[in-house]
């Protein structure tokens, strides 16, 4: 992985410094590029957010060889990883691989070692044919999202990401608001209930609606009729000043666990931020930033050896606070904050 660090700063150079801890700090504004918007507080907030949780150390257990295999929206993975979808690698990573490049990477990479990958969708239109074109080579191992365009172009995305195999489809309702989209006059917005419930009743699939940072759009997203819902705030990059997903996380887990799959981004780095994400309420965890390092400074292979580090430091950390599988991360691994 340093290797894999050491070329991708090389490659990013201009729109990612591909810091040793990747905290907004250095980026914050930086969008279009890899940084949160305005102040960066809200990409700051989901990696302060997670470093203040703390694990209960535990070691008189019988948990030496922990497994970390789940199964999510039908799919059984060999961890509760998922990559996020991102696109725009000409001005977000600095267009040094190319938009079907990045995919192939992204995409193959988790197939390879038995997690999903999701990609995105944007302006220009190779942005999400790339992702369909990966997704059809795959039979469709991976997740398509969707921008909350307006009817047209939103039903026809939606059909065509249908077409590639995918049997899981999402819409990341949070990119309503993302600077890049509105600087090209592209029509995304927010949807009203009975919208969305028109939405997710038109996909032949099972939905994931990404963007849920509050209990009452949880239980919204579950009266639509969603499959699963991703608590994120889209990287920090579309509201300044929003908490961190781990602090929205445990109100929204609470409100909807066990009625929708619950997935969570933002901030997630290493394994044990994996856990701490399973720990706060969530059945699986999407990455963003770190894949975009790994698939810019090796491709898939850059791909596959991150998520060897993942799972490495997931097993470390389920053995330490004692953990026999991924089931077993409850709140009673975290240290209490009061």
């Amino acid at each position: 992985m340093k290797d894999v660090r050491k070329k991708a700063r090389e490659f990013m150079t201009g729109y990612c410094k591909v810091c040793p801890i990747c905290n907004g700090k250095a980026c914050a504004g930086e969008v279009p590029g890899m940084g949160g918007l305005g102040t960066g507080s809200s990409f700051m907030n989901n990696v302060s957010a997670l470093a203040n949780v703390r694990f209960n150390m535990r070691l008189i257990h019988g948990a030496e060889i922990p497994d970390t295999q789940t199964t999510l929206l039908g799919r059984k993975l060999s961890m509760p990883v998922l990559a996020a979808p991102i696109g725009g690698v000409s001005f977000n990573m600095g267009g040094k691989i190319t938009e079907q490049e990045y995919c192939d990477a992204v995409l193959g990479g988790c197939v390879d070692k038995g997690v999903i990958g999701c990609c995105g969708d944007g302006v220009p239109p190779f942005i999400h044919e790339s992702g369909f074109a990966t997704l059809k080579a795959l039979n469709g191992a991976g997740i398509p999202f969707i921008k909350p365009w307006e009817d047209k172009e939103l039903f026809e995305k939606l059909d065509r990401a249908v077409a590639t195999g995918a049997g899981i489809v999402g819409m990341d309702i949070d990119a309503a608001g993302l600077v890049t989209l509105r600087l090209q006059g592209r029509p995304v917005g927010p949807k009203p209930l009975e919208k969305l419930k028109d939405i997710i009743n038109h996909v032949p699939a099972k939905f994931v609606l990404k963007g849920v940072m509050t209990p009452d759009d949880a239980k919204r997203a579950v009266d639509a009729g969603a499959a699963g819902i991703v608590v994120s705030n889209h990287g920090g990059r579309v509201l300044d000043h929003t908490p961190g997903t781990a602090e929205a996380l445990p109100a929204v887990a609470a409100a909807v666990k066990g009625q929708v799959a619950i997935l969570v981004d933002g901030g997630v780095r290493t394994g044990g931020d994996v856990l701490k994400m399973l720990a706060l309420g969530a059945d699986a965890v999407m990455i963003g930033r770190p894949f975009c390092t790994a698939a810019l400074g090796g491709l898939k292979d850059g791909v596959g050896k991150y998520l060897d580090q993942v799972r490495s430091e997931l097993t470390q950390a389920m053995i330490l606070t004692g953990c026999a599988s991924v089931a077993d991360a409850g709140r009673d691994i975290l240290f209490p904050t009061s």
